[in-house]
């Protein structure tokens, strides 16, 4: 077996993701299968490159050098494709590539951003992990990431990137069934949900680790369950569990959205991008805001449109006498 640029991509992903179930899904294949790329891998070296443990993977002496030599490569043909596409990209007419983590601001933002660059190919591409969002727009893959950042999580990010912050701290509210007895205040404490099974998706960068550091310090420790959350919402609404949501999740005759007692679970909001930043394909005219200044607007307007929409974030914002309740200054 020779080994191929997927296959020292593979062995990156397995290294930063610290697991072969993160790993796989960054990748966009299944655990198994990527399991079974690995075996061939370290068959074909004739020696294991990560020691398989019950919290993850971690690289071997020996995987620690292979690894210091597969980066540069996998890097280098990034950085190669990226240029060849840009390159071709300049006879198509302009593109703007988007990335971002799950938000409800997303389709606002998408709308604000299609009516003022008019003629301009506006893609979006979704991924639940920050990190690999960040690397594409490094590797310019990708022109602007929106992202967020569990709290106590710091986000590894690419040397160079430029980094905007929409929200500082942005409050996770919990969802729960609407029959559920928590559901009868206004504002929850986790106390009160400690009897509760708790859902949370591992693969999103920062999130098990952000709630059981919550957790413990709230000195409880209830069961926990992994999953994606689509399958949670569908275990919340019969009242098998509970979940940390964003604080603009829309109603549903189902399952109540509640803010926490002293807000203990937060995130970051911020967008990414590399200096200089124009639509590919395209120029920006001298003598006007710069294509990310426009982004940012946008995402701004967008944001504070979803945050109002929920009528429980927007009594939040009242009560803490947010600004965001009110629209800048033209």
């Amino acid at each position: 077996m020779e080994l191929e640029v997927r296959h020292l991509r593979a062995l990156c992903a397995i290294a930063e993701a610290g697991s072969l179930r993160k790993a796989a899904r960054q990748l966009g294949m299944s655990q198994p299968s990527l399991t079974t790329q690995l075996r061939r891998i370290e068959n074909a070296l004739g020696a294991e490159l990560f020691a398989r443990e019950r919290t993850g993977c971690r690289p071997t002496p020996l995987g620690h050098s292979v690894l210091s030599r597969a980066r540069p490569l996998v890097d280098g043909m990034a950085t190669l494709v990226a240029e060849t596409r840009a390159a071709a990209d300049l006879a198509g007419g302009p593109r703007l590539r988007i990335g971002s983590t799950a938000s409800r601001a997303l389709g606002g933002w998408l709308r604000r951003l299609r009516g003022r660059l008019p003629g301009t190919d506006i893609s979006l591409h979704m991924d639940v992990s920050a990190a690999v969002l960040l690397r594409m727009v490094a590797a310019g893959r990708l022109d602007v990431a929106f992202v967020h950042e569990v709290e106590g999580c710091p986000l590894s990010v690419p040397e160079g990137l430029e980094r905007r912050v929409l929200v500082e701290r942005e409050p996770q509210f919990v969802s729960m069934a609407r029959d559920h007895p928590a559901a009868a205040s206004p504002v929850v404490a986790l106390a009160d949900l400690a009897g509760d099974r708790w859902v949370v998706d591992p693969t999103v960068d920062g999130e098990w680790d952000g709630l059981r550091r919550v957790l413990v310090a709230a000195g409880i420790n209830p069961a926990v369950l992994h999953g994606d959350y689509l399958t949670a919402a569908t275990l919340i609404a019969v009242g098998e569990a509970v979940a940390p949501c964003q604080p603009t999740s829309g109603p549903r005759d189902d399952m109540a959205i509640r803010p926490l007692r002293d807000d203990p679970l937060a995130v970051r909001l911020q967008l990414f991008s590399r200096p200089g930043t124009a639509p590919a394909g395209g120029e920006r005219p001298a003598g006007i805001r710069s294509l990310v200044d426009e982004v940012y607007a946008d995402l701004e307007a967008a944001y504070r449109e979803a945050a109002l929409r929920a009528v429980g974030y927007r009594q939040w914002l009242t009560h803490h006498k947010s600004p965001w309740l009110h629209a800048p200054a033209a």
